[in-house]
């Protein structure tokens, strides 16, 4: 009865594991399908470099990213260098933009200092699910 018991714990505490290692995939589509879609609204389309500057990465370390998200079904690049969202990185580029306001704003309303909600945003904003923001914003109605 005792070895059920602990093999459901288990069971149930790998569940979580497994969902943070997916999530963890995610962010890296969420991070460039979100800088995508804000390059191709301010410069009209998006290059390696440009992808490259604004990470702070190499273009190495850009094109190596861009070959699983074309993979993924997250973006397309043409043979001129240009990177265009599909449906399904728009998407993720709209869902993850809205959290990191949704979060932006939660936490500068708490009184964290702008810079340290920069970065703090960076990484929370991968792991918020779907209902969680939801009741976010629905606190954040409250106050």
């Amino acid at each position: 009865m005792i070895k059920k018991n602990t093999e459901k714990k288990i069971s149930a505490r790998s569940e979580h594991f497994k969902k943070i290692r997916a999530r963890r995939t995610l962010a890296i589509a969420e991070d460039y399908t979100e800088l995508v879609a804000d390059l191709i609204e301010t410069k009209g389309n998006v290059k390696v470099c440009d992808i490259a500057q604004n990470m702070g990465v190499s273009h190495v370390s850009v094109l190596r990213t861009l070959k699983r998200l074309v993979r993924d079904g997250y973006l397309t690049y043409d043979a001129l260098r240009c990177i265009e969202l599909t449906q399904k990185g728009k998407e993720v580029a709209v869902f993850s933009k809205q959290k990191h306001l949704v979060l932006t704003e939660f936490f500068l309303r708490l009184g964290v200092p702008g810079h340290i909600v920069a970065t703090d945003v960076e990484g929370i904003e991968h792991y918020i699910s779907p209902t969680t923001l939801e009741a976010l914003i629905a606190h954040m109605c409250t106050f």
